[in-house]
């Protein structure tokens, strides 16, 4: 059974860093896209950043240039680095991944846990 575990939230000031990280555990054949989502209280799920498959890398405008995403493929782990942030970064941020199964051919969709993101003024 295939999980992903989030960690590396927490309280920061603004102009501060966060890491974020997301690893993927179980059994698979491949991982066909990796995306980062925030949810603010009273608003949508949005989508921060992505990395397809193919290995295009997106980001939402609000974010380029302060956010990056990379990974680790050994430790099927992938980061959200966020610099410069902001009162507004202020969510709960969410991994997702599009995952094939050993068993299968085409891909899932798993979610993390989220994991909490304050930043203050």
């Amino acid at each position: 059974q295939v999980q992903l575990v989030e960690s590396g939230g927490g309280l920061v000031q603004a102009g501060g860093s966060l890491r974020l990280s997301c690893t993927a555990s179980g059994s698979f054949k491949s991982i066909e896209y990796i995306g980062w989502y925030r949810q603010a209280p009273g608003k949508e799920r949005e989508l921060v950043a992505f990395i397809s498959g193919g290995g295009t890398t997106d980001y939402a405008g609000s974010v380029k240039g302060r956010f990056t995403m990379s990974r680790d493929n050994l430790k099927n782990t992938h980061y959200l680095q966020m610099n410069s942030l902001k009162p507004d970064d202020t969510a709960m941020y969410y991994c997702s991944m599009l995952i094939v199964l050993t068993t299968g051919l085409a891909p899932n969709s798993y979610w993390g846990q989220g994991t909490q993101v304050t930043v203050s003024p």
